[in-house]
């Protein structure tokens, strides 16, 4: 018996107490299993690129909300199409002859969006000779994939100057792993989509040789695409994501100091080299050109069987659904507003997250 015994009122207040802790425990178990029930999720696999600058911001304005879009980093493109063939990921921004391949292959799927524009740069090593096209001759250029933009570009900067395909090596390596390879001396250069050129040229181990858009007016570099299932059973899922997607361009172009803070933490980036990369030169990137065209992609297939990525000529239009872009942005959007704005205002009875 113990030696001290509770009286029968403090007997009592324990025993209400711990039935209102037990209640409590009680409705949280419930709440968190309703919530894990009903919430809906929409897995985005993305590269940490500049191309790819909506995920991150589509993330963080829709992470505890009825509907979230998880933005899933890849360590290559390769890995993401895969996981996206398997159905691992239904939607994915991901580099545009590879979606094309994709399709080819009888994936079910559509392209909704493209990414922002103008943000691929073919960089050489700092000290070597880069001042005429003839200067490639020789030398070791990285790409990040067969399936990629950059082939095609860099095959078409070669063929317009004359260079055949025997002068110039042509290797494939990840992006992130790009920059040590150029400053090791294993290559002599690389094309890539930013931030990864910019890296090479913010220690000095690089020099910019040209930017795409001089080769390639409005070139492609990453695009988004969804499975055809999900645009079949919730077509106001896509609708939310791709306006979510086509906003969030336009109000970074406003709000840059903020997006380096928000993309930096996803992308596992220092914020300075962030806005480095923003920086240098600023107003580059295109973030309006969202919507994709037909003809644009056909001018992408037409150079994939040119160069042997594809075994036919590819109607475009079939792999294409435009409507969600077309609607992307309305009256009702101002750039001018917080990252919240950029959230779409449908009537899917979804919540809107509360803001801090």
């Amino acid at each position: 018996m113990s030696r001290f015994p509770l009286t029968s009122s403090a007997g009592f207040r324990i025993g209400a107490a711990a039935i209102a802790w037990l209640m409590l425990i009680t409705v949280l178990h419930l709440s968190l299993n309703r919530e894990s029930k009903s919430a809906n999720r929409v897995i985005m696999g993305y590269m940490p690129v500049v191309a790819n600058l909506a995920p991150p911001l589509i993330d963080y304005v829709t992470k505890g909300d009825g509907l979230y879009f998880e933005a899933r980093k890849f360590a290559s493109f390769s890995e993401m199409g895969e996981a996206f063939r398997s159905g691992h990921i239904q939607a994915a921004f991901i580099i545009a002859p590879l979606a094309i391949r994709l399709f080819e292959q009888g994936v079910p799927m559509k392209i909704v969006y493209i990414g922002n524009r103008h943000e691929s740069t073919l960089v050489m090593r700092a000290g070597e000779r880069c001042e005429s096209p003839s200067d490639l001759i020789g030398k070791k250029i990285a790409v990040p994939i067969r399936y990629s933009g950059h082939l095609l570009a860099l095959k078409r900067y070669m063929r317009t100057h004359g260079l055949n395909e025997s002068q110039v090596q042509i290797l494939e390596v990840p992006p992130p792993e790009m920059p040590a390879a150029l400053a090791s001396s294993e290559i002599d250069g690389y094309f890539v989509g930013e931030p990864f050129a910019s890296k090479s040229m913010e220690t000095g181990a690089g020099k910019r040789f040209l930017d795409v858009e001089s080769i390639w007016p409005k070139f492609i570099c990453n695009l988004l695409i969804v499975r055809e299932e999900l645009i079949e059973s919730h077509p106001e899922w896509v609708q939310e994501l791709v306006s979510t997607a086509a906003r969030s361009g336009l109000w970074a172009q406003d709000h840059m100091e903020e997006t380096v803070k928000i993309v930096s933490s996803y992308w596992g980036q220092d914020p300075r080299f962030v806005q480095y990369v923003f920086s240098n030169p600023p107003g580059r990137y295109r973030f309006d050109l969202y919507t994709p065209i037909p003809e644009e992609l056909d001018e992408m297939a037409r150079e994939m069987l040119r160069e042997g990525l594809t075994g036919k000529q590819l109607d475009a239009s079939s792999m294409v659904e435009d409507r969600f872009a077309r609607k992307a942005v309305n009256g009702s959007f101002s750039p001018s507003g917080d990252i919240y704005s950029i959230k779409l205002d449908t009537k899917t009875g979804f919540q809107t997250q509360v803001r801090q």
